[in-house]
């Protein structure tokens, strides 16, 4: 069975960053019939917070993206610390003692002298004595995992065929000198233990990869299959990551951005198909395909988001967007709403319309059309209306005064509605509850 999993640290609100991640393993779950696990990376306590959690959760309902369990790893340290003696006993976990002060010298040193600068394991060299010294000294030291030097490959469901010499890469800390258990190894082993088959994550994540792949094969078990999406950058390709904080999901929904807007577009952005407004999570589903996805950076542009909820918003019936109908009389909302939903771009807007077409509030008129306007009132009857009313009207004021397209139409339709574009007259003219005047 394909298993997927999200993976999101509770130290803050969901970005179009994450969504990425989390809609791609999804996707991936849904259309093999699998499972998608939500996993909460608590480990850290002093960041993780609750209210991220419940805002985690209530973002991806938001979405429509339902999980099948939830897992935190935060129960599951034991199980972590398991398999860190597995990997002590196996000689593939060392502690080592270096501050970062140590460790950027080393790196510069190494960078001086033309060398990668990766961690030279002097922890391994040490005896002892040393190890004892340094405990007394400076406390528990930092647990690395140690790489086999050889290439670690892989055949990477976007990337395509991955190689990287493990002689290029520090042995990756696991466990922190505070105790913490880091994300490389609480992945690994959630990955194993809950079975998961894929793993969608950013390319950023490269190298983290191939240190989990060797840390899999150390503990015994076969790697899942990886994919690794390309990043996203701003409209003018620079990096977005400065810009994330401003693009939460919570931002853009209370900016009335529509979830299936969203969706739809990071379902296809950075893929070889071209971004369509899907009706559904089903029809979404139906044109996923993993391997369609290229390497290059992505760009995103918030913008895009606008179009794809106004076609969203146009589709809805009056039913969906009845909460913003409140001040439309019962009988009219959907007679309303049929009339101005083309004209509306947000949910919240819904009810926009109907002070100006009730006829409450005053419009103004340009002075040079004031008695045009005013004859041209004179002229139309009392209400009810009916979808011939404005034909009838116009042609009528036509005659009187003579005038003839724009110069007949506009007036008229900035008198009544106040605006200088809209819905169909003949669709307003039905809803109006007494003459217009001036």
């Amino acid at each position: 069975m394909t298993v997927t999993r999200f993976a999101p640290s509770p130290t803050g609100l969901i970005h179009v960053g994450n969504l990425r991640t989390a809609l791609l393993n999804w996707l991936i779950a849904r259309k093999a019939g699998g499972t998608f696990i939500l996993r909460i990376d608590d480990t850290d306590t002093e960041r993780s917070r609750q209210e991220y959690v419940d805002a985690i959760r209530e973002d991806l309902e938001w979405l429509g993206l339902n999980w099948d369990r939830v897992e935190h790893q935060s129960a599951r340290l034991d199980l972590y610390n398991e398999s860190a003696d597995r990997l002590r006993e196996l000689g593939r976990f060392y502690e080592a003692w270096e501050t970062p002060t140590e460790l950027q010298l080393k790196r510069k040193k190494q960078r001086n002298m033309g060398r990668p600068p990766v961690y030279d394991r002097a922890a391994l060299d040490l005896s002892d004595a040393d190890r004892n010294r340094l405990r007394a000294e400076r406390g528990a030291g930092a647990w690395r995992f140690k790489l086999n030097r050889a290439r670690i490959e892989w055949e990477d469901l976007i990337l395509g065929r991955m190689s990287i010499d493990a002689a290029s890469v520090s042995d990756p800390v696991l466990i922190r000198q505070d105790g913490r258990m880091l994300y490389t190894l609480a992945s690994v082993v959630d990955d194993l233990d809950m079975g998961v088959t894929h793993v969608v994550r950013g390319s950023d994540h490269v190298t983290n990869t191939a240190a989990q792949i060797q840390a899999m094969e150390a503990l015994g078990s076969r790697p899942p299959e990886f994919a690794h999406h390309s990043l996203l950058t701003d409209a003018k390709g620079e990096p977005l990551a400065k810009r994330l904080n401003t693009l939460s999901l919570r931002e853009l929904r209370a900016n009335g951005i529509e979830p299936m807007a969203i969706l739809s577009l990071m379902a296809r952005l950075g893929s070889s198909d071209p971004v369509r407004l899907c009706a559904s999570h089903d029809e979404m589903i139906e044109g996923f395909d993993i391997a369609r996805f290229g390497a290059a950076p992505t760009k995103f542009d918030p913008e895009d988001l606008e179009p794809l909820t106004a076609r969203v918003v146009h589709g809805l019936a009056a039913e969906d967007v009845a909460d913003h109908l409140s001040a439309v009389p019962g009988a009219l909302r959907e007679q309303y709403w049929h009339a101005v939903r083309a004209n509306v771009s947000r949910r919240s807007e819904a009810g926009g319309w109907w002070q100006s077409l009730a006829g409450s509030d005053p419009k103004d008129v340009a002075e040079e059309d004031r008695e045009f306007v005013s004859d041209a009132f004179d002229l139309l009857p009392a209400p009810p209306y009916d979808a011939n009313t404005w034909s009838a009207w116009t042609c009528a004021v036509s005659d009187k005064t003579g005038r003839k397209g724009r110069k007949l139409f506009m007036p008229l339709r900035l008198a009544i509605t106040g605006q200088s574009r809209g819905p169909e007259m003949a669709d307003v003219m039905p809803l109006l509850q007494k003459k217009p005047g001036l």
